[in-house]
């Protein structure tokens, strides 16, 4: 079966005087990642993928987006796997994908779908065991393979005789898994002739046992009673795309519900009914009461770290407890498998509306005076600049606040509905948010990106900001000026010399890397952030960048409240 419009190889048969097209093994796996809904592929070119980019770029569903590093290009993909379901980078032999391996590692600890293809030797160079560019030089080709196995779920060394098997093994496990997967793609493997696929990717047939859907019900029916149902989420319910089990599950009486810092944007923080970020210790009184001291308490999708409970901080009984897992669900500490966290969720939604309860309303906050509204001549400080960067975002903004003063300046901030909030706070890789953000962008072209990265994390992957206006992209990025690397002197170290960076002038960066478009604002007051942001939302087409400058020390107080048990003996880190 050849695909109309799809080839770029040909044989040619002298005898005959036609030129027909081949169908190749590179054909079978683009076609695979658009089925799976990949419009884009990030990397970088490398001599041994090109021949396999030229059929990225006669694709007629997928367009080749280059990157300025394999870094880059890593954390790209994984933005764009975040709102995508799936994502694709394609790197070089050895030092290309060596360079993407942080980036890979991360999605595999945050669960982003990233298929890492890597363009290889041919087989027949690598059978010579000759010292080959990009390798060791000691012979060995699988070096980079046995390296990916730490941070990958799936990964094949295609071979022709098994190449589209193998692509479809590993492509159906990151799409099950949410995880990476590595595909090694030799020269000469890529442009093998294959058929294009006869069938969909088959799917996952279900993993739920009714006998275990039918006593985990009874279970959770017997726990909560008449009782109020409180639920806390987290990331995972997004990653295993169960969002809309939970929100029925939450529309079937009043819930009481928060998330982790990690699953934030989760759910609708707009709601009367959502009680704000739990962070353990670190959380407002009012969350913490609510979810500890929960009659009985649903924990879906939910995976404590140390940055996101305050260090371990969290008071949750087990017993007053219904865990809701990915394969597994416990009720009261009692084990039900296999259950799916879907199956699992509609169950809780069942029990809800069978009892005929009506629950109590959810308490308002209480009433605090509000803070003294700031004045235009004000200097900055780290409250004025998320309060006012709140305010100004709206529906369908994509926010990604770099790990460090951004994304705990915002935690607890409650978000207009239909913003989606991406952090990396598990893997915490410093610069991670720019090409992110460049994924998210390019996955949600009708969406506007808005960017909140630190001087210091932006100076690891700033290179990328050009290749927003190439894509034709006009993000808002805030670029906090607070001198270097605040969250580091917050733990140890606050006038330590390595805690310092060099100045940048960050209004001229954008000009200096290829963006010709866009409005560039430096804010030291209240006044100037608040004109800079207004100017924002009045360009749309237009890339802005704002360099917000504030006190070198100053950080927010959820932040205070994480690293105060740490910054003594600076156990905690990058």
């Amino acid at each position: 079966m050849i695909s109309a419009g799809r080839t770029v190889v040909f044989v040619t048969d002298r005898a005959a005087g036609l030129n027909e097209p081949v169908y190749t093994v590179g054909d079978y796996l683009l076609d695979r990642l658009a089925e799976l809904g990949v419009s884009e592929i990030f990397g970088v070119p490398g001599d041994y993928n090109l021949e396999f980019l030229d059929h990225i770029v006669a694709h007629p569903a997928i367009r080749w987006v280059g990157n300025a590093n394999e870094l880059n290009a890593g954390y790209a993909a994984d933005g764009y796997g975040r709102l995508r379901g799936m994502s694709a980078v394609v790197t070089t032999f050895g030092v290309g994908e060596l360079s993407a391996a942080n980036a890979i590692a991360g999605s595999y600890a945050e669960h982003v779908p990233v298929v890492h293809i890597v363009g290889g030797p041919s087989k027949d160079a690598q059978g010579t065991r000759r010292a080959l560019h990009h390798s060791l030089g000691d012979g060995d080709f699988e070096h980079f393979l046995r390296i990916s196995r730490e941070i990958t779920c799936a990964q094949a060394n295609l071979m022709p005789a098994t190449a589209c098997r193998e692509i479809d093994r590993v492509l159906c496990e990151v799409r099950e898994q949410k995880r990476p997967g590595y595909l090694l793609l030799s020269t000469d493997v890529a442009r093998f002739p294959t058929e294009a696929p006869g069938a969909p990717l088959p799917r996952y047939g279900g993993g739920t046992s009714p006998r275990a859907l039918s006593l985990f019900t009874e279970a959770a029916a017997a726990l909560i009673g008449e009782h109020q149902l409180t639920v806390l989420a987290d990331l995972l319910v997004h990653r295993l795309r169960a969002v809309g089990e939970l929100e029925a599950l939450l529309s079937t009486d009043v819930v009481p519900h928060a998330t982790l810092m990690w699953g934030k944007s989760l759910l609708d923080e707009s709601s009367p009914n959502f009680l704000g970020i739990y962070a353990g210790a670190a959380s407002a009184e009012r969350v913490r009461k609510a979810i500890e001291q929960a009659p009985v308490l649903v924990t879906a999708g939910v995976v404590f770290t140390d940055m996101v409970s305050g260090f371990f901080s969290q008071r949750i009984d087990p017993a007053r407890t219904i865990d809701i897992g990915q394969y597994q669900s416990t009720v009261a500490g009692r084990v039900f498998a296999p259950l799916e966290m879907s199956a699992a969720l509609r169950a809780l939604a069942e029990i809800l509306t069978r009892r005929g309860i009506s629950s109590p309303p959810v308490p308002a906050p209480d009433d605090h005076r509000p803070a003294p509204a700031p004045r235009r001549e004000d200097p900055l400080t780290q409250r004025m600049l998320w309060d006012r960067v709140n305010d100004a975002l709206t529906p369908g903004n994509v926010v990604l606040a770099e790990q460090g003063t951004s994304f705990y300046g915002m935690a607890d901030h409650r978000l207009p509905h239909g913003v989606t909030f991406i952090g990396q706070p598990l893997w915490g890789s410093i610069g991670y948010t720019l090409p992110a953000a460049l994924g998210a962008a390019v996955a949600h072209r009708d969406r506007r990106t808005v960017l909140l990265i630190g001087d210091g994390a932006a100076q690891l992957t700033v290179q990328e900001i050009g290749n927003f206006s190439r894509e034709g992209l006009a993000p808002v990025i805030v670029v906090v000026n607070n001198d270097g690397y605040t969250i580091e002197r917050a733990i140890h170290g606050e006038t330590a010399p390595y805690n310092d960076i060099v100045d940048w002038s960050w209004t001229a960066i954008p000009s200096a890397l290829g963006v010709t478009d866009h409005l560039a604002f430096r804010a030291q007051t209240y006044g100037e952030l608040d004109d800079a942001l207004t100017a924002a939302a009045a360009h749309r087409d237009r890339l802005v960048l704002v360099e917000a400058v504030l006190p070198r020390l100053e950080i927010p107080h959820l932040l205070g409240d994480l690293v105060a048990p740490t910054s003594a003996d600076g156990t905690a880190r990058r």
